[in-house]
């Protein structure tokens, strides 16, 4: 695949991954194609090795950062250790915005404090609905006993520590159908998702550039980082 970075981009994205990166290549193509025009993924940051998101980075030349949690439960450190040095190894790229795409853990405070009003989650739920692991077998669970009829998908930007909640940036409602399988509603959840997240993430670069415009200072921004980082 072609290296896709835009080095004249001026919107910058950092996406954080656990797992496959399916929305991570759906933004990816978004920056490609326009739908999120003068953006780039600045860097990609896994917290597991063999996230195969990390190879979708690395064919599209984008910078990735291995961040695992291990090592500091091994060695006896904080959570808030974790999350202050995965900001120290952002803090180069100086991103606009930190996209949680399939993301696993939780963020504290030490994290959240750089990037005040720039986290940004999805969750396969509508607000208030399924918080938490396994939404969507929660919303088809629920179907079944006949206690709901649709479910959805939520943006929402992640202001603190609490989980799944926070100020809901886009939402969707996603119908369940009779004839639907777990696996045809996965499928319905997470291509919403896809569109959804690209929606929101324009939504939310225009809303910082319109506080820039009206005088704002700059929020959770450090200098620019070269071509790479550590891995």
């Amino acid at each position: 695949m072609p290296d896709t970075k835009n080095p004249s981009a001026t919107r910058r994205l950092a996406v954080l991954i656990s797992g496959s990166g399916t929305n991570l290549q759906a933004i990816i193509d978004a920056c490609a194609s326009g739908a999120l025009p003068d953006t780039e993924v600045a860097v990609v940051v896994s917290n597991r090795r063999a996230a195969y998101g990390l190879q979708r980075a690395a064919a599209h030349g984008i910078p990735t950062i291995y961040h695992p949690l291990r090592p500091y439960r091994l060695a006896g450190r904080s959570r808030e250790a974790y999350d202050a040095d995965l900001a120290a190894r952002l803090a180069p790229y100086a991103v606009d915005l930190i996209i949680q795409a399939g993301w696993m853990h939780l963020f504290t405070m030490a994290f959240l404090r750089h990037y005040p009003g720039r986290v940004l989650n999805i969750h396969p739920a509508l607000p208030g609905a399924f918080p938490g692991m396994h939404a969507i077998e929660r919303a088809y669970e629920a179907f079944r006993q006949g206690t709901i009829d649709c479910t959805g998908v939520m943006v929402h930007r992640v202001p603190d520590e609490a989980v799944d909640a926070g100020p809901v940036v886009a939402c969707r409602q996603v119908p369940i159908l009779p004839d639907d399988t777990l696996a045809s509603l996965e499928a319905r959840i997470h291509a919403t998702e896809h569109a959804l997240y690209i929606e929101a993430i324009a939504a939310e670069l225009q809303r910082l550039e319109r506080e820039a415009s009206a005088g704002e200072p700059p929020r959770g921004r450090g200098a620019r980082a070269g071509s790479s980082a550590g891995a």
